[in-house]
Parts: C-alpha cells; sequence; structure tokens
C-alpha cells in the first residue's frame, strides 16, 4: 500500500484530501493528514477508512520523521519558512515533496542534494505561484511552435471576494493567509517594461495601480506588482521579451487605500506599539497631533478627507479611541487583527479567483498578435473555497501522477515549467472546471 502524507489541514487543503481519498480506494493508497489541530484534520477526512489522522508536533524532529519515512510522497501545506524542516527529512528518507510555496533561498540550497539522491521537490505548485506558471509554458511553447517571437508578456491573478458576497467598501474579504496580504510588497517589486528594468520599494508598490484588465460580468481588476518578476525570465524562455510583468489584482479602490496603510506605517512588523487605543496608534505611528486624523491623513497622502480613500480607512475602525484588543505588539500584527474581525469571510460567502495572462508576439510576416488567455472560478462557500480548489487540486494531481507512475518526476528543486508535468496537470484542470479562456487580436 502506497502511503500520501500531507501536512497541514489549514483552509487550502481540503479540496487536495478529498482528492487523494477519492483516488485512494481505486489505488490503495493510505492518506495520513497532519496537523497540529485535531478539529482540523477531523473536518477534512471525516471517517474516510483510507485517511489516517495525526496529530504533529512540527518541531518534534522524531514524530516528523517517522512519518515522512512512512510515506511515498510527502505533500506540504506548511508555512513556507517550515518547507526546509520537511525537505531534510525528505532527503534522509528518500521521498518526494510538492509544495505549493516559492522556492526559498533554503530550498533552492538543496537542489543538487535532491538531484543526487534522484527525488523531487516540486515547489510553486498551487494557483499563483503554480498554474500560472503551467498556462504561461503552454502559451509560450504554442507560440515558439509556429515560431512567434514573443515580446510582451503579463500575468496578473488575485484572490478576490465574488461580486454576490462583496458587501464592504474595501471588496474585498480574506480568501487566503492573512498574513501574507498585510506584508504584500514589503520586499518590493522588480519587472521589466519596454526594455527597462523598474525597480520599485515598498513604499512605492501601491502608489501607482496598473489599469489592469476588464473582466467579464466582473468589471474592471486594477493591478500592482508582485515581487520580482525577472527571476522568471531566465525559466520562461523568452529571449526577445521587451515587458515582463507579473501582478496581483484587486478591485478599483483598494489599492489606493492600502497604500495610505502602507505610509501611515501599519504594515511594520519590526516596531513596537505602546498604545492603547486604536487612534492612539496611528497618532504615534505619524506623530499626528490630537486634531481630526481624517484631516492629517488627507494632508499627509495629498488628497481632499472626502476621498473615498479615507472613507475605506475609518470604515475600519482604526481612526477611534477604541482599546486595542489584541496582545499583539507590532503594528502588522494588530493591522491583522483588525482584518480578520472586518474581512471575514462568512460561512455562506462565495470567494472569487481570477488569473489572466496577456502575451503580445510577432511573426516575420504577419506583424504583431496579442492572446489573452483568461480563467475565472468561484467557491461554493467559505470552505469549499476557489483559493482552495487552485491551490490545492494541482498539487493532489501531480501527487497522483507521480504515485501512479503516469509520470516520470523531475530531480531537484523545480517549479512545474516541464511539458511532461503542465500538459496533464492542466487537462485534468479543465474536468475540474479550471478552464482557460484565450482571445487573439
Amino acid at each position: 500500500m502506497q502511503t500520501a502524507l500531507v501536512v497541514g489541514a489549514g483552509k487550502t487543503s481540503v479540496y487536495l484530501i478529498e482528492y487523494l481519498l477519492k483516488h485512494a480506494p481505486r489505488n490503495k493508497w493510505n492518506i495520513i493528514v497532519a496537523d497540529s489541530n485535531m478539529d482540523a484534520i477531523a473536518d477534512k477526512i471525516g471517517d474516510d477508512s483510507y485517511a489516517e489522522a495525526v496529530v504533529l508536533d512540527i518541531t518534534d524532529n522524531k514524530q516528523r520523521a517517522s512519518l515522512v519515512k512512512r510515506a511515498d510522497i510527502v505533500i506540504s501545506l506548511m508555512p513556507p519558512q517550515l518547507h526546509h524542516i520537511l525537505a531534510e527529512d525528505c532527503l534522509t528518507h528518500k521521498k518526494h515533496l510538492i509544495t505549493a510555496s516559492y522556492v526559498s533561498p533554503e530550498m533552492k540550497a538543496l537542489h543538487e542534494k535532491a538531484k543526487q539522491a534522484g527525488l523531487m521537490f516540486m515547489c510553486e505548485m498551487g494557483l499563483d505561484p503554480g498554474i500560472d506558471h503551467m498556462t504561461a509554458h503552454s502559451i509560450i511553447n504554442s507560440i515558439h511552435k509556429v515560431a512567434g517571437s514573443i515580446i510582451g508578456f503579463q500575468s496578473y491573478a488575485g484572490g478576490l471576494i465574488a461580486p454576490e458576497s462583496d458587501n464592504n467598501p474595501w471588496h474585498y474579504k480574506f480568501t487566503w493567509n492573512p498574513y501574507n496580504v498585510v506584508t504584500a510588497g514589503n520586499a518590493g517589486a522588480k519587472y521589466l517594461y519596454k526594455g527597462k528594468v523598474v525597480e520599485i520599494p515598498y513604499e512605492s508598490v501601491f502608489a501607482n495601480p496598473g489599469k489592469g484588465s476588464k473582466i467579464q460580468d466582473v468589471g474592471q481588476m486594477m493591478c500592482y506588482p508582485n515581487r520580482d518578476s525577472l527571476k522568471y525570465l531566465e525559466l520562461y524562455d523568452l529571449p526577445d521579451v521587451k515587458t515582463f510583468i507579473r501582478g496581483t489584482y484587486r478591485y478599483k479602490g483598494f489599492i489606493r487605500a492600502w497604500n495610505i496603510i502602507v505610509h501611515l506605517g501599519l504594515t511594520d512588523t519590526s516596531d513596537t506599539v505602546s498604545a492603547k487605543t486604536y487612534a492612539e496608534w496611528v497618532r504615534l505611528k505619524n506623530n499626528f497631533d490630537e486634531t481630526s486624523l481624517k484631516t492629517q491623513i488627507a494632508d499627509k497622502m495629498g488628497i481632499t478627507i472626502d476621498d473615498k480613500s479615507i472613507t475605506m480607512i475609518e470604515w475600519l475602525g482604526i481612526l477611534y479611541d477604541e482599546p486595542i484588543t489584541s496582545n499583539k505588539r507590532n503594528s502588522a500584527d494588530i493591522l491583522l487583527d483588525v482584518l480578520l474581525r472586518k474581512w471575514e469571510l462568512k460561512p455562506r460567502d462565495r470567494d472569487m479567483v481570477i488569473m489572466v495572462n496577456e502575451v503580445e508576439y510577432e511573426h516575420k510576416n504577419n506583424g504583431k498578435t496579442k492572446l489573452r488567455s483568461t480563467m475565472v472560478l468561484k467557491g461554493e462557500n467559505n470552505k469549499y473555497s476557489a483559493m482552495a480548489k487552485t491551490v490545492g487540486l494541482p498539487m493532489g494531481i501531480l501527487a497522483k501522477l507521480i504515485l501512479t507512475k503516469k509520470v516520470v518526476p523531475p530531480t531537484g528543486v523545480h517549479i512545474p515549467n516541464m511539458q511532461s508535468i503542465y500538459k496533464p496537470v492542466l487537462a485534468e484542470l479543465e474536468e475540474h472546471g479550471i478552464v482557460f479562456h484565450e482571445e487573439v487580436t
């Protein structure tokens, strides 16, 4: 009997675990689900006879290693900084590893060891990063086959609230890791635009939102650049490209208001907050006096007091002398505590994932062509969300392909940019309603 070990039973694990359990009887798999929270595990596996629940302390080296030793493949849904701990166990016990997180320096450093051990450590196997890489390479390879030279590539994705569940002025609710939303952009951004490298510091990432794209039945999306796009240039094999940008979608107005949050210093992870109320916190962070906070914020940002962004900030409740209820002491954690209440995804709320690839290419004789590939997916409720589906299913499908020997696992630390991986995974994702529609102009 083969065994798949899923480490982490959080919100994004539901489709992954149910997918593996669905295929377990036919393939005689044992699915171990390990997490520190037994209730989270029970919520995902029920009384399925092919599932095994393990309450795991991820820092317990002996317990963690014993689970990895039992597995044929390990799927980690742990926070990114913990993947390399599991990866070391996988090296010791010769197990393949799949994660949805960005390739960290610690993971990248294991490439040669994994390769020599004949192991696959597949990272960035979720939505973004993940499905974005796979669809991008599918498009790029198709264009290259007809001798097209790609001169522009832009990829955007957003985890958003569906229009029918949108009932707050930010037009946003948490559909993925909340802390990552609060700290988004804090490393700045870098991309290629019309042949020039553009580097943007954190304080400017949200200052000038791009127009983004108009999505049918949804409306106009705005965007901001996502991390360092340039590190993917070589992996994407685009020698002639002049514009290369990876970005994140938000509804109109969000990015301008979030820019204010950033400039008020409320996303700071390194400060120490001694304020007793939210208003005092904002004043101390900005050396504001006891007069109107709305007026002082508007003056600081160079906007009028009746600007919609000021109304959005006020709606969060942080401009009033209400006591800070969190025992957290840095600004980012205090802000996160506020947003967890204000942006909570209610049980019947539906989320929405949007992903768009925009490619401009030229033929030798036919001039320039633009291709736009769009995917819009809505969730069912706050448990069976579009985010959980698009993050979890790619990992589950790849695990199945490896366990059933339908795919030869590439050795080393990788992202899913090889045809042997993305072709079968994308094909099966379509069966689950994750479909891209292309327009050529």
